[in-house]
Parts: C-alpha cells; structure tokens; sequence
C-alpha cells in the first residue's frame, strides 16, 4: 500500500497543481481540487504506512481544504456560472438588449478582424461613478499568459456577445495599441 501511495501521491500533486494553476473557469479548477484531494488522501495513506504522523495529519487537514475547493469551484461557483449563462441565453431571445456573464471577461479570447485570435483577457476597468466599462487588459503573445504583452483595448472598440469579444482590428493595429507595465495601467479610459 505504501509504496502505491508513494507513487500514486506526487503524480496527483503535480497534475492538480497544474489543473488548478491553469485558471481555466470554476469546473476545471473544481476538478483540479478533485485531483488534490486523491493526492492528499495518497499522501495520507503513505504517510500511515511509514510511521510519518505529520504527513497524515497535514495531509488529513488538506484533504479537508480540498474538499472545501471542490465545493466553492466544482458545485457553488459553477453553479453561478450556469445561471449567468442561462441568463445570457435567455435574454438573446427578449426584445431587451443581450446580456452577457461580466465574470466571462476575465480569460476570454479576443479574435480580431478575419477571427483570429489576437489575446486573452486577463482583466477589466471601470469607471466607478457610472460602472461602465472602460478598457480590457489583453495578454498577448506567449502561450498561457506567460510573458505576453499586455495591451490596453478600449471598451467602445468591441463587440460583445454572450460567446465572445470581437474586435475590427487586425494583428498589426492590435500591436499598435497602447501597452501597459505591469505595474502601471492606465489611470485613464483610453481615447477610441
């Protein structure tokens, strides 16, 4: 048994990390809690069967973490997810205008003229007097957010429905766009 958990423990580890790390939406980082909690229980019995009482016990109280990360992802925050969604749907069918999940606009993908993905956004800015919308933080570049550039769009540049953000520019206009330091935004709407 010990040395199945022994084995069965890091790989679970290492592969939750990964899910969780990933920040793909509240059912993918449910299931990652789901793979924490096999590893934590792997490291549980490993730790039983070497004599190691710390490892149990840590172990045991991340197993009661990670049952409480399957339940805010997994069931209450995908839960939302759908309703907000369901919502969305059923306002495309009304004479009212759309709505759309504003929770969405954090790792969608911006295509831009031609549908080609031009980012992913890893942020929004409003403004606090009125709540609208002023620009979107877009990563772009390297794979998975690592290292890309951030570039600032203007919100009155979009196309918004409840599946996606469409821009009309293109590649090279994209690249124009104003780019923000990490640790600097725009304190400002950008101009359009």
């Amino acid at each position: 048994m010990g040395e199945i958990a022994g084995w069965i423990a890091p790989i679970a580890t290492m592969i939750a990390a990964c899910v969780t790390a990933a920040n793909l939406g509240a059912r993918v980082t449910g299931w990652g809690f789901v793979i924490f909690t096999f590893g934590s229980l792997a490291w549980t019995a490993y730790g039983y069967a070497t004599g190691q009482p710390n490892l149990l016990w840590q172990n045991l109280a991340l197993t009661a973490v990670n049952l409480f990360g399957i339940w805010r992802w997994l069931i209450r925050q995908a839960r939302y997810d759908d309703w907000a969604r369901a919502a969305a749907e059923k306002s495309e069918r009304r004479s009212s205008p759309t709505l759309f999940p504003v929770s969405s606009l954090t790792n969608a993908a911006v295509a831009g003229a031609g549908g080609a993905t031009l980012g992913t956004t890893i942020d929004a800015m409003a403004t606090c007097d009125d709540g609208r919308i002023a620009y979107l933080v877009v990563s772009a570049g390297q794979g998975g957010g690592l290292g890309g550039a951030l570039h600032i769009l203007p919100w009155s540049g979009l196309r918004v429905s409840p599946d996606k953000l469409e821009t009309a520019l293109d590649a090279d206009a994209f690249g124009r766009l104003e780019l923000a330091d990490a640790s600097r935004w725009p304190a400002r709407p950008p101009r359009s």
